[in-house]
Order: C-alpha cells, then sequence, then structure tokens
C-alpha cells in the first residue's frame, strides 16, 4: 500500500495548478519548439533542437515528480491529533536552550519545504525530531552541525490555512 503524502489543501492546489500548466501549456510549447527546430534542417547540429529537446526532458521529469506526488496527496485537514502534540500540518513555537531564543516552525511534508520561510520537513532532522513531541517536553536533536536542544512552548493546529 501507498504510504499518503500530506500536504495543505492550499500546496495541493499549487502543484495541481503546476501540473496543469505544464502539461496544457508548456508542453505543448515545446512541442512547437521542436518541430521548428526540425524545420531549421539538420538536427544534428542544430542548438536550439538540442535546448528544446533539453528543457522537454526536464519538463517530462517535473510532470512525473507532480503527478507521483498528487497520486498520494492527502489534505493534512484530515489527520486527527491531539491538541498539544507536534505533527505534519502543526506550528510549533520552540525555545533554543543553548541562547534562550525563540524559533518558530511549521512542520510540512518535503515538496512544502523552505527553511527561509519557516517550513520544515518532518523527514528533516528537526522535523522528524519533533514529530509526537508534546507542549513543555525538551527534545535534543542531532543535526549536522551538532546537536540543538529546544523545549516546545506551543503547538498549533494549522488547519483550514
Amino acid at each position: 500500500m501507498v504510504k499518503p503524502t500530506y500536504l495543505s489543501s492550499k500546496a495541493i492546489e499549487e502543484l495541481g495548478a503546476e501540473l496543469h500548466e505544464l502539461k496544457f501549456v508548456r508542453q505543448p510549447a515545446i512541442s512547437r519548439e521542436i518541430g521548428t527546430a526540425r524545420e531549421h534542417g539538420d538536427i544534428s547540429e542544430n542548438a536550439e533542437y538540442d535546448a528544446a529537446k533539453e528543457e522537454q526532458s526536464h519538463l517530462q521529469r517535473r510532470i512525473a515528480q507532480l503527478e507521483d506526488i498528487l497520486a498520494t496527496a492527502r489534505p493534512v485537514e484530515e489527520l486527527e491529533m491531539p491538541e498539544g502534540t507536534c505533527y505534519i500540518g502543526c506550528t510549533v513555537t520552540l525555545e533554543d536552550l543553548e541562547d534562550g531564543s525563540e524559533e518558530i516552525y511549521t512542520l510540512v511534508a518535503p515538496p512544502e519545504a523552505d527553511p527561509r520561510k519557516g517550513t520544515l520537513s518532518v523527514e528533516s532532522p528537526i522535523g522528524s525530531g519533533l514529530l509526537g513531541k508534546e507542549v513543555e517536553d525538551t527534545v535534543s536533536i542531532q543535526i549536522p552541525a551538532g546537536e540543538v536542544r529546544y523545549r516546545i512552548i506551543s503547538v498549533e493546529r494549522n488547519i483550514g490555512n
């Protein structure tokens, strides 16, 4: 059985829109570019043809990737988790026990992760280290730079975002 990929409804919608754009706008445009390049004669030394074929290859890989993600995508809103527990789709406020600073992260599936925007993959060291933990828990997480220690200050459910 295939494991579901939990994403926000917004992410599912955005990935679906990207897939539609790639399949029904960009793919036909690349096909036209390839056809035009073929009309210019010998394709063995045709840079336009080579560039269009390479772009087509990248596009096909991205389409396949999006189709795989969307085939197993389920809205995170379907999850029923207890209040105060860290899980995918929650925003977690942490206190760094080394310097006392506060950090806020939203735990998301890998396709949505962007640490610069405060979203962490549940498959990242910190994300996976927080899963299942509760408010007031202290966690020690091994990351590539060493060990970090946090106290979980709050966990907010992000249903409907």
